[in-house]
């Protein structure tokens, strides 16, 4: 009896019951609508602007800067409107910390004094699900407070999002060890606020998310921006995405991504 050939058919059938397997797994991934999802930043601070951002349709995620003058009100309008509501935490740059604004997080402050000022910034804003960075290009970088961070986060079931406003962050690295959801920007969309450049950054998301199934967009609330948003927002099913909230497209994102790492790391007899 030939063993060897007996072993190698029955290796192909395992191959194949398993690509099989896997296939079916990813069917709704490969067809299901790619998804995107909008978060505005900035908000708390000019209440016109702000309720503009607000009366934009469908789950549009709201970050809000700590006690600025409106905070509550915004936080409490986009909850009642079935909003995702983040802490938009300053965090230390690496130029132009004049702009931080009240309950900023910087390296000179002790592990004590850090986790007073998050927990108190938290305590703040009411129907909060996580944190993403305000500024940060310094403070993203260092290991050490990401961890003082992500530990609290952790004790909250936060959410973190990392804007990436400088190119050596951490934060995802922190966050994964400490088995925080995480996800980071993909693309800004109004770092220049001309309206042609946001809308070409639009189309940029868009081709972003039908690349990787998955897209995140961070903005604020310009009028120019609000503008583009609203009409983009009215024709969205023409250009096959869908817009979620910053929950559910962290859980797209790491449902591929876990099946990717299962095909990748299967091993075969």
């Amino acid at each position: 009896m030939n063993f060897g050939y007996i072993r190698d058919k029955y290796k192909y059938f395992f191959i194949f019951f398993i690509s099989c397997l896997f296939s079916f797994n990813s069917y709704s991934e490969i067809t299901e609508k790619p998804y995107i999802a909008i978060i505005i930043d900035d908000l708390g601070y000019k209440p016109k602007e702000d309720m503009l951002a607000l009366s934009l349709p469908g789950p549009i995620t709201y970050a809000i800067l700590p006690h600025s003058p409106y905070a509550n009100k915004i936080s409490e309008i986009a909850f009642k409107n079935k909003k995702q509501i983040l802490l938009h935490q300053p965090m230390q740059a690496l130029t132009n910390n004049d702009l931080l604004g009240p309950g900023a997080l910087t390296l000179s402050m002790t592990k004590k004094e850090f986790s007073k000022i998050l927990k108190h910034n938290i305590n703040s804003l009411p129907n909060i699900i996580g944190i993403n960075n305000h500024m940060g290009s310094l403070l993203t970088r260092h290991p050490g407070h990401m961890k003082w961070l992500m530990d609290i986060i952790s004790k909250y079931d936060y959410i973190y999002v990392d804007s990436l406003t400088g190119p050596n962050s951490v934060a995802g690295k922190i966050a994964k060890q400490n088995g925080v959801p995480f996800i980071s920007r993909d693309i800004f969309l109004d770092n220049q606020k001309d309206k042609n450049h946001i809308n070409k950054k639009i189309f940029e998301l868009v081709n972003i998310a039908k690349k990787q199934g998955t897209a995140l967009a961070i903005c604020h609330p310009y009028n120019n921006t609000i503008e583009a948003l609203s009409n983009f927002l009215k024709d969205i099913n023409k250009h096959d995405v869908k817009l979620v909230g910053i929950k559910s497209l962290i859980k797209k994102r790491t449902r591929k991504n876990s099946l990717i790492t299962k095909n990748a790391s299967l091993v075969f007899p």
